[in-house]
């Protein structure tokens, strides 16, 4: 007698393909297991990611690194530099400016050694005194200037009063009252000067006929007459 195949135990048989790993296996069970492996797959992608981020080559990282740490060293030198250029600049303008003090506190002694050494005055320890004092100014840089028939100019001298000189072609210092004194090239006080100017052939200022006048009143000053007309 032949025997009819059941159709429901052709459904109970597991499928092929399936693996020995899931046969006996609970539904919760293989639901589970499925859960797992698919948690799985995304750490597994991570990983390779990571993998591909990082530098093949670790030399060619190094020397990344290297130029890196170049580039910072050379900005701090270039800042220290800075910073000493600084340092300096700021030093040189308090110790000019503590000089300078100094200098205008001296500058009437200066004038009285200017003026005993015109009056032949300047002589025995006072002279001693006088030349050690110009050799301490000018170690620190301080010159004095203006002596007659320099070019008058008005940067470094004040005129005090002009004379027409005859014969005289530009503005030129006639006479100096006062010493002019300059330190580190700044001028700390203009020479105070009497300037020469030019004369026309009748002996006046060109441009200005009264020109002339003044000297007429200081000759008149004196005593003598003017001359008449």
């Amino acid at each position: 007698m032949t025997q009819t195949p059941d159709p429901g135990a052709e459904q109970n048989e597991p499928a092929e393909g399936i693996g020995e790993e899931f046969a006996g296996l609970t539904p919760e069970e293989f639901l589970a297991r499925t859960a797992d492996n698919t948690a799985a797959e995304p750490a597994a992608g991570d990983a390779a990611a990571e993998a591909a981020e990082e530098p093949a080559d670790p030399l060619t990282a190094a020397r990344a690194e290297l130029a890196e740490r170049t580039e910072d060293l050379k900005r701090l030198q270039a800042e220290y530099v800075n910073y000493r250029k600084r340092v300096e600049r700021d030093r040189d303008v308090a110790r000019n400016q503590g000089v300078e003090s100094i200098v205008r506190d001296l500058m009437p002694v200066l004038d009285a050694i200017v003026q005993a050494e015109a009056h032949g005055e300047l002589t025995g320890g006072f002279k001693l005194v006088a030349d050690e004092l110009a050799r301490v100014t000018t170690r620190h840089g301080l010159v004095a200037f203006g002596e007659p028939g320099e070019e008058f100019d008005p940067r470094r001298h004040e005129a005090l009063m002009q004379m027409p000189v005859p014969g005289n072609d530009e503005m030129s210092i006639h006479e100096v009252m006062q010493k002019g004194f300059e330190l580190g090239g700044t001028i700390v006080r203009p020479a105070r000067v009497v300037v020469a100017v030019p004369t026309g052939e009748d002996g006046e200022q060109p441009g200005d006929g009264e020109a002339g006048q003044p000297a007429a009143d200081e000759v008149s000053a004196t005593g003598d007459e003017p001359a008449g007309d």
